[in-house]
């Protein structure tokens, strides 16, 4: 993606079904459980590059032993100083120590059962060690404590932290994080004490209570209670002091969640392939917890699968196909070739066929799998005419000429290079700008100058501004006769509100491109009337508010809005022919999931929330106001 946008967040979850002796004995290490936690972290680090965290639950601990430990890093390297850092712990014990598996668990931290880390992308919160997952929500009680980490954001956090101050509570944040922890706490603690009160007049003793609780405490009941008022996607994962953990999917699972288990462990991750590598098993074996289910692994080790909400039309996150997972599932990598490969034939027929003077190439990194799927649907075309040259030279065909049909090939060559190491201490603006500007780089002496046309692969354009900035003036130093960048995914129109940082509707290169047009086309009436529909809704419940913003974007074709975004990221003074050609909605969902979400793209939100925030978004553009709209 040539301009950046914030990923979703990732977690991870290990849950030990044997005691720690088992795996000192079959794997000749007491720590397999951070060692997996470590290596699903690890393979999923392009989740998050903002911090990390690790928490860890000991299953029946002694009174008087600390059975919860965390530790959380928002360094430069935040995920190399968390392993450190929770690893120094073992270093330099003596042999058997280390094989003292009772010994570990009863003095060293990071040794219990019960395994959870996290990677975050910031959004709009600030990005301090406070705000690095996992959160703890400390009591004496082990019954209440509960560890709490997720990918996840709320449209509604407003309307949930009133409801806490109406239950009593007073919260010391508004984040979507907080809330969330005090509303599941809430339940928890109800719950607990609800049951307390039950097993105290049936006669048992407090101490006794306790040991019932453990063993009665219904969790996938609690999580109906707290995420009944819920709107917005999310993974949330949660462990209690007791060991007992859970994973919990919106209803559209718009967040991804994985899972496997065996005999000997249960795993949960945001991406099927990690699980795959750290544990050595097939496609088939790791699953999707399903949408508006949460699985819940109680403290024997027996494991819940269970609805807590209606179910609810499926809406994946696209972006997760796009761009953001990586591209290693056998599922994804497939999407996203399918994606590239349908672009083959607009293209062509934007360069009139002509293969000998085109050249194809790619942004890197992560336009790369969508540029082998154009190259095969390039070579498809470029079969058929082969075909048709072949056969209508008819009786005229010999050796000489046959060659020279079949030594027609699609030009592909790696022109663009990103240069990562580029940095900019030079403290004026202006050369600051140039030294930036400069962030890829090209592959010199292969395109024929004044003569090739250049086709560049991007997998998304959201602001434009890299393009503009860096990769078409970039491009210019090859001499091309034209530029062409094609993005795999649609137009992107709408705010995220689930948790991509896209929420400032002037962010949006299509966005202005539509106002652009409204305003050359003197009609500023229309806008206003939009904003005034908008406003009149303001107060309305989320669940009545219309996505009005639609109609602005009803007013032009997409190819008329591709047009104006050229125009708008096209370089001063550029010198070429310059083009910009879109995935279009139909081919978006022809080449993925019919799960698929397509709210960036169409404005068809997946729940109510959605439609709330992009009225807001746009209140928020006509009244110049940079503030989150959720």
């Amino acid at each position: 993606m040539s301009d950046q946008i914030k990923h979703e967040c990732g977690i991870a979850l290990v849950r030990l079904r044997k005691p720690l002796s088992f795996f000192q004995q079959k794997y000749g290490t007491p720590l397999y459980g951070i060692n997996k936690l470590s290596l699903l972290l690890q393979k999923q680090r392009n989740r998050g590059q903002d911090g990390a965290g690790i928490a860890t639950v000991k299953l029946n601990p002694e009174p008087g032993k600390r059975f919860i430990s965390r530790k959380r890093s928002n360094t430069a390297n935040y995920l190399n100083d968390l392993l450190h850092s929770v690893y120094k712990h073992f270093q330099n014990l003596p042999d058997e120590l280390m094989q003292d598996t009772e010994w570990l668990k009863a003095n060293k931290p990071y040794t219990g059962e019960v395994l959870m880390g996290h990677l975050r992308y910031g959004t709009h919160g600030l990005n301090s060690i406070e705000t690095c997952h996992p959160f703890l929500r400390q009591n004496n009680w082990m019954t209440r404590n509960l560890v709490m980490a997720g990918n996840f954001n709320m449209t509604n956090t407003d309307e949930l932290f009133r409801e806490l101050i109406e239950l009593g509570q007073f919260p010391k944040e508004r984040s979507d994080t907080v809330t969330m922890m005090e509303k599941i706490g809430h339940f928890l603690d109800d719950e607990v004490q609800k049951l307390f009160d039950h097993f105290k007049k049936i006669g048992y003793t407090n101490q006794e209570i306790s040991e019932q609780i453990k063993d009665s405490i219904d969790v996938n009941k609690i999580l109906q209670k707290s995420f009944r008022k819920v709107d917005g996607g999310y993974a949330i994962m949660g462990m209690l002091g007791t060991g007992e953990s859970f994973v919990v999917r919106d209803p559209n699972g718009i967040r991804p969640a994985y899972y496997y288990m065996d005999e000997e462990v249960v795993a949960v991750a945001s991406e099927r392939p990690a699980i795959q590598t750290a544990f050595g098993v097939r496609f088939k074996d790791v699953h999707e917890v399903p949408p508006g289910h949460s699985l819940v692994i109680r403290m024997n080790g027996e494991v819940d699968i269970k609805p807590f909400s209606e179910p609810a039309p499926p809406r994946y996150c696209s972006f997760e196909n796009i761009y953001f997972s990586r591209g290693n599932d056998r599922t994804i990598y497939l999407e996203r070739k399918k994606l590239g490969q349908q672009l083959a034939l607009p293209i062509l027929e934007r360069v009139n066929f002509d293969f000998q003077n085109t050249v194809f190439a790619y942004i890197p990194n992560t336009a790369e799998t969508a540029f082998y799927g154009l190259v095969e649907g390039l070579e498809k075309e470029l079969n058929r005419v082969k075909e048709q040259r072949i056969l209508q030279l008819g009786k005229d065909l010999n050796a000489q000429k046959l060659q020279e049909i079949l030594s027609m090939r699609v030009r592909t060559e790696k022109l663009v290079v990103k240069d990562a190491k580029i940095r900019t201490f030079i403290a004026d603006d202006a050369s600051r700008g140039e030294l930036m500007s400069h962030v890829y780089d090209v592959t010199y002496g292969i395109v024929n100058n004044e003569v090739d046309t250049l086709v560049l692969m991007d997998d998304s354009i959201v602001r434009g501004t890299t393009l503009k900035q860096s990769v078409i003036n970039i491009l210019t130093k090859l001499f091309p006769k034209k530029i062409i960048i094609v993005s795999s995914a649609p137009q992107i129109r709408y705010p995220d509100c689930y948790g991509i940082d896209m929420s400032v509707m002037k962010s949006f290169v299509a966005f202005r491109a539509m106002i652009s047009l409204l305003e050359d086309d003197g009609r500023d009436d229309f806008i206003e009337e939009i904003y005034q529909k908008c406003k009149a809704q303001e107060n309305y419940p989320k669940e009545k508010v219309v996505n009005y913003v639609k109609e602005l974007y009803n007013a032009y074709s997409p190819d008329e809005i591709s047009r104006k975004i050229a125009d708008i990221v096209r370089p001063v003074n550029l010198p070429y022919d310059f083009e910009i050609l879109f995935q279009s909605i139909e081919g978006l969902h022809a080449a993925c999931s019919d799960k698929i979400g397509d709210w960036y793209f169409t404005g068809n939100y997946p729940t109510p929330g959605g439609n709330k925030v992009v009225n807001k978004a746009f209140i928020n553009y006509m009244e110049k106001s940079s503030e989150r709209a959720y």
